[in-house]
């Protein structure tokens, strides 16, 4: 089965896979935000569609590894996430935390170094940031 990955924003969700190795993570889509509800209802249908055992949430620590007010908004969603896969059928699918420090500087530096242009690096940040948060947790799983 695959893992699905998310970098929480403000205003959008980048969503990448794993293959079915669990090897590569891939960009999937990015998510307006709507509502907490919706959202996670959005991510719901992809664990679905894609068949996914795990989702990958990316937890935004300040520098110091204290928690921040994204933090907690994170920490909301995972909860209502977790009531949501409970509810549907989906208490299998596990819910894992991976450390998302850095990330969306290094996706900036990504599609800079791609040279994707300036609006289109704001229309695909977010999942590529979602790469690079399963990708660094597919590695952690495989050198475990």
């Amino acid at each position: 089965m695959r893992k699905i990955g998310l970098d929480f924003g403000e205003k959008t969700i980048g969503v990448a896979v794993s293959d079915l190795l669990d090897i590569t993570a891939q960009g999937v889509t990015t998510i307006e935000r709507v509502g907490i509800r919706k959202d996670t209802t959005k991510v719901l249908d992809l664990v679905r569609d894609y068949e996914c055992d795990t989702v990958v949430v990316g937890l935004p620590l300040s520098l110091d590894g204290t928690d921040s007010i994204q933090t907690e908004k994170v920490r909301d969603f995972r909860t209502m996430l977790e009531n949501k896969l409970r509810s549907s059928g989906l208490a299998h699918v596990k819910i894992e935390w991976q450390d998302e420090r850095f990330t969306t500087k290094l996706a900036e530096n990504i599609l800079i170094a791609g040279d994707v242009k300036r609006n289109d690096r704001k229309r695909v940040i977010d999942k590529q940031a979602a790469i690079l948060i399963l990708q660094s947790y597919l590695d952690k799983v495989s050198n475990e």
